[in-house]
């Protein structure tokens, strides 16, 4: 079976965590997608990249999401939730998935 990237993990998680969170008004249920996804990608970056490197990317992940929230008061919600989305995959793949 194909491995999906853990920097495509993360971003959906990103995204659709909001997503799920906007569609039906449910932010825990999007909350539980944010962390269900988090959850994986962080597993994959230890298996990867090892544990420094799943711990960083990790606060990175958790960061993004709370650095999402003012940002978007400056650019709109789906730029930010992108934006953040992007960033956390260029360092994931950077860090782990070009190594894989």
């Amino acid at each position: 079976m194909a491995r999906i990237p853990s920097a495509a993990v993360a971003a959906g998680g990103l995204v659709g965590g909001y997503g799920v969170a906007r569609w039906t008004k449910k932010r825990q249920l999007g909350g539980v997608v944010l962390a269900v996804a988090g959850a994986a990608a962080a597993q994959q970056w230890r298996q990867q990249a090892g544990g420094k490197a799943a711990g960083a990317l990790t606060a990175a992940y958790v960061g993004a999401f709370a650095g999402s929230h003012p940002l978007a008061k400056k650019v709109g919600a789906w730029p930010a939730v992108f934006g953040v989305a992007g960033a956390v995959a260029l360092a994931s793949w950077a860090v782990a998935d070009r190594r894989a």
